[in-house]
């Protein structure tokens, strides 16, 4: 079992102390609700960038990308290919549209436009998204120390998820971007570390690494078939453009960074840069994927027989995690782990300062106490964060025992967005749609959704298999929006044309001659 040595300790607790210790810092400006939610609004475009693709790596991407090269091959890089023109769409309509008034809450906006039930269907939606992101996240970040200390999962999901709420209680907002700003740095530091080192660690040199790969057509970006029923190269780009567009456009974590921004052009170029860094650092995690299937493929005796077996079921998570503490020079390993800590915390602690954020504005102030108090607002805020913690800590329990993290997290995604990207496009799109076209579209987008998720899995009835769903599941969240935004354009004609004709043709004047 390999271990730490005492340099590598050193690396990690003092990267631990620095980023809690930056949290800390920022403690009594997050002192009162506006600084807790939007950093009173003074974050320069930079650093708000910098958390914005902080938040965009996290765990999932650090080891769930080179985990999902190592099992099968670049299809992935689909996802990172569709954000640019995310990012576009983006500056050119989110960010002007959130930023003109001076709600905290992205969902307050459709309740303007159609009523408090879309307001609270996205927010519901948002925070089960965010329940399946903690989960994933804090299950990546689990398993190095698992590789390193020797300890259960579940234990290290325990500490792992308390010390990282605890850790978000302290900044707020403000803290939670400056600390996402530094991790960002760390994390992309460790990418590019590991990916110089890896292939000059192979027997034969980095074309031996090259060799093996292209024998394995380990470079290859899946099936491009022209068809819906697996997870090609189109289904996941498509996927990734609307996921994408979601973050973008109506998840809370992103939105309250536009906000927290202080001017409009800041908050446009942080998305720019968020999302350009990007797409070169997943290429990065793809690499060392494909680079740790030919250094183990070259060298099999390497692996622990334990990880073999996970390897010989398709689980290919494990992999980078191990190479980190058993292949890694004193003091790198240190610093692989702190990366991996960063994208970590990064990604837990926005989920969480958003989802108490919805809890107090969505739901607490806007259902029981509109006029509560500043003291109040910050202890529902601290309350909530903690509640969030907890659920997120039992979603990663119930993920230890699933194939592949990142297909779990895409399809929970997909599944718990609830079509809501199609809800606010329609809002959006078309003035004229009104609250009955969009209860309709919401009501029919929620019942594919249900059909394309239940008629996957053993609880369908067998007598109904003949309408099972063919699609693939990645698939959810796209046909889940376009249903809601095509049926309520259909409705909102419709309605038109019939308010329309009785203009046109008033009933008669009553005949009654008494």
């Amino acid at each position: 079992m390999p271990h730490f040595s005492p340099i590598d300790v050193g690396v990690l607790v003092i990267y631990l102390a620095g980023v809690v210790g930056l949290g800390a810092w920022f403690y009594r400006k997050s002192s009162n609700p506006d600084g807790y939610m939007a950093a009173s609004r003074s974050m320069s475009g930079w650093v708000v960038g910098l958390s914005i693709f902080g938040t965009y790596v996290s765990s999932i991407s650090f080891i769930a990308l080179p985990g999902k090269a190592y099992a099968s091959n670049w299809n992935a890089i689909a996802f990172s290919i569709s954000l640019p023109l995310a990012a576009w769409v983006a500056t050119r309509w989110f960010v002007p549209y959130y930023r003109e008034g001076n709600a905290i809450s992205a969902y307050e906006h459709l309740e303007t436009r159609f009523g408090t039930w879309a307001r609270t269907y996205a927010a519901v939606c948002y925070l089960l998204t965010q329940v399946a992101r903690m989960g994933s996240v804090m299950y990546l970040l689990a398993l190095p120390l698992h590789q390193l200390l020797g300890w259960n999962i579940p234990l290290l999901i325990f500490v792992t998820g308390g010390l990282t709420t605890l850790y978000t209680l302290l900044g707020g907002i403000e803290g939670v971007i400056w600390t996402d700003a530094l991790q960002s740095l760390v994390l992309a530091t460790g990418a590019i570390v590991c990916a110089i080192l890896i292939p000059y660690s192979m027997p034969e040199g980095p074309s031996q690494l090259m060799a093996i790969a292209t024998e394995h057509n380990k470079f290859s970006l899946g099936s491009l078939a022209p068809v819906l029923t697996a997870p090609t190269f189109w289904v996941v780009l498509v996927y990734g453009l609307f996921i994408n567009l979601q973050n973008f456009g109506i998840d809370q974590s992103y939105i309250q960074r536009y906000i927290a921004a202080k001017s409009d052009g800041d908050a446009r170029r942080s998305v720019w840069l968020g999302a350009i860094v990007y797409v070169p650092i997943s290429i990065l995690f793809l690499w060392i994927g494909t680079s740790l299937f030919a250094y183990y493929g070259a060298r099999p005796e390497l692996l622990p027989p334990a990880l073999q077996a996970e390897i010989a079921e398709g689980k290919g998570d494990g992999v980078f995690p191990y190479f980190i503490v058993a292949g890694l020079p004193v003091g790198v390993s240190g610093l692989l782990v702190a990366a991996i800590f960063a994208a970590a915390m990064s990604t837990l602690s926005t989920s969480l300062n958003g989802a108490a954020t919805l809890t107090l504005a969505d739901f607490y102030k806007r259902f029981l106490r509109p006029e509560a108090s500043e003291k109040e607002s910050m202890t529902v805020l601290y309350v909530g964060t903690l509640v969030w913690g907890i659920l997120g800590t039992s979603t990663a329990l119930a993920m230890t025992e699933v194939k592949s993290i990142l297909d779990v997290w895409w399809k929970l995604a997909g599944i718990f967005s609830g079509g809501m990207l199609g809800l606010f496009l329609l809002g959006i799109l078309s003035r004229q749609a009104r609250n009955a076209s969009a209860i309709l579209a919401v009501t029919t987008g929620v019942a594919v959704i249900l059909w394309m998720t239940l008629s996957q899995t053993t609880i369908w009835p067998t007598e109904l298999d003949g309408v099972k769903s063919p699609f693939d599941s990645f698939l959810v969240i796209v046909f889940g929006t376009l249903s809601i935004l095509l049926v309520g354009f259909l409705l909102t004609q419709l309605f038109a044309r019939g308010a329309s004709a009785n203009l046109r043709h008033p009933d008669p004047p009553s005949q009654d001659k008494t």
